[in-house]
């Protein structure tokens, strides 16, 4: 029995050469989610894919059906001209990368996230538009840093922020000292920080920003810096290491 065919509209979040002329691609698609796929003689001149596909490419794509166990046939990547511009700035581009990585890891095959999907597309979109007009590191590192929140929320993992998730007292902006712990997943107090051995502390520019993100976008880029930070911290307790793109955006 040949193989169905599906139609999708995807983002390439990562690309790595299979053989001399194919590639194998990963691509966050609309409907079906993460998808696995070959891409058999995209690396020669005359391809059916216009060259080499890149990472962070969209198009509208046509691929064979599989199983999460295999990787499918990738036959059709119409891609449209978008995100002209993340390569000229190299701390923009680095960004970009950081939460495809994100995506890619904190996303199963095949499991769709349609908002996910939209809010990607979104971030990737205002990331081209904030270099073409010149609106500088701190309002990219803004933009990271909410699509990273939006991400955690779709998978079930956002931290709490609005509380202390010991004692559920609500979070003020008058509280002595506040710290985040990665372990249980939210911001704590210090009545409770005692306990707690996995914790760093924020400073109160930082915890009510992400108390509260309607201020993310007027923060000072100190501040900014120092939520990525913790964002990193996070997402290394739970992946288990490192993201390979965080030290890119961290030491700028």
């Amino acid at each position: 029995m040949p193989s169905m065919l599906n139609k999708d509209v995807a983002i390439c979040i990562r690309a790595v050469d299979y053989s001399e002329t194919s590639q194998v691609v990963t691509f966050f698609t609309r409907d079906a989610g993460k998808v696995g796929a070959i891409a058999k003689g995209s690396k020669r001149a005359k391809s059916a894919f216009d060259g080499p596909i890149e990472m962070l490419s969209l198009g509208n794509i046509v691929f064979s059906d599989s199983t999460k166990e295999k990787l499918a046939t990738l036959t059709e990547f119409e891609q449209q001209p978008d995100f002209g511009t993340l390569s000229r700035d190299l701390f923009t581009l680095n960004c970009c990368l950081l939460a495809a990585e994100l995506l890619n890891k904190l996303t199963n095959d095949r499991d769709p996230h349609r908002e996910l999907f939209d809010s990607f597309l979104q971030f990737l979109r205002d990331a081209d538009t904030q270099y073409e007009a010149n609106r500088g590191r701190g309002n990219m590192l803004a933009l990271l840093i909410l699509f990273q929140l939006a991400l955690l929320k779709e998978v079930g993992l956002r931290p709490v922020f609005s509380s202390c998730v010991s004692c559920r007292s609500a979070f003020s902006a008058d509280w002595p000292e506040v710290y985040f712990s990665s372990a249980s997943n939210g911001m704590i107090c210090r009545n409770c920080e005692g306990s707690l051995q996995d914790k760093i502390r924020l400073t109160k520019e930082a915890a009510t920003c992400l108390a509260s993100l309607r201020s993310i976008a007027d923060s000072q880029e100190e501040t900014l810096n120092e939520i990525e930070r913790v964002l990193v911290y996070h997402f290394t307790e739970i992946l288990g290491h490192l993201p390979k793109m965080a030290k890119h955006v961290l030491e700028n």
